[in-house]
């Protein structure tokens, strides 16, 4: 009987997977949004050289937990590849809706109200969140003149601090150049200083990378500081396979100038986004 009740859940979440459609034409999404009184979630993607949207939709849109509610959506996808073919019009369609939402990094999901086409929910990036993390973000996210205003504080909020990083993005890179760990440390706490959570890992990561972009000779102290970020992911592996991974090329000295951060989960310094295509 286990066995019988796992089969049909097995085969429950594929059916489940299955019935999720997403469309590429935003005014039909739009008019069956208008006929079926649902809003739209609107995943601008790079779907052939975007890190971050593969893993959206590997971790997030091809979840379960996405299955189970992606119903209450209509859903569409407008993508800017580098390589898979695309017709002009569709280009140029996409580009449009681009321009119009003000979107300018990948991934960007949009809810927007299928009558009028405000937005009513936007998120940049992805930062390996659990499903359920960004669903409940999303459901966050009301359709009322109250949430409108919400996000476009939070909005405002997230532009500020992105002007915050990016000054703050330069004066570490002015420390590296001058060799100065100390000011890029400073830097790097400041920037970090509303992190909580496993995020908080990403600090002492970027001081190890970056003392050893200073001085490759500081193997000791850069050992202690991804020793520090290892213990703050807490089991995120997202987060630990790739600092592992780093700590074993300092041990070793393989590395004397690391790379950047690990794609999808910590952010470089200064903090960028991917350009559209």
């Amino acid at each position: 009987m286990k066995k019988l009740i796992l089969t049909f859940l097995f085969l429950a979440t594929i059916t489940a997977r299955a019935e999720v459609t997403w469309l590429t034409d935003l005014e039909a999404a739009k008019a069956q949004g208008v006929k079926e009184n649902k809003p739209l979630l609107v995943d601008f993607t790079g779907s052939d050289w975007c890190p971050p949207c593969i893993q959206l939709h590997k971790v997030v849109f091809g979840s379960a937990e996405f299955a189970a509610v992606a119903s209450k959506y209509v859903l569409v996808e407008l993508d800017y590849p580098r390589n898979k073919p695309q017709s002009a019009e569709v280009k140029g369609k996409n580009r449009e809706w681009q321009q119009k939402y003000a979107v300018n990094s990948f991934p960007t999901i949009l809810l927007l109200d299928a009558k009028s086409g405000e937005v009513f929910g936007r998120v940049g990036g992805f930062g390996g969140q659990t499903a359920k993390e960004y669903l409940d973000k999303l459901a966050s996210f009301k359709n009322t003149p109250e949430g409108k205003a919400a996000l476009e504080q939070e909005q405002k909020s997230a532009a500020d601090r992105s002007a915050k990083s990016r000054i703050l993005g330069q004066k570490i890179n002015d420390a590296i150049a001058a060799k100065d760990f100390k000011a890029a440390e400073a830097s790097l706490e400041e920037m970090f200083a509303d992190v909580t959570g496993s995020r908080k890992a990403v600090l002492p990561f970027n001081k190890a990378r970056i003392l050893i972009m200073i001085d490759p000779t500081a193997k000791e102290q850069a050992l202690k500081y991804i020793d520090e970020a290892l213990a703050l992911t807490a089991g995120d592996e997202t987060l630990g396979k790739p600092f592992k991974a780093f700590r074993e090329k300092i041990a070793s000295g393989a590395t004397s100038a690391p790379g950047s951060a690990p794609k999808g989960s910590a952010p470089k310094v200064p903090a960028d986004s991917k350009k559209g295509a």
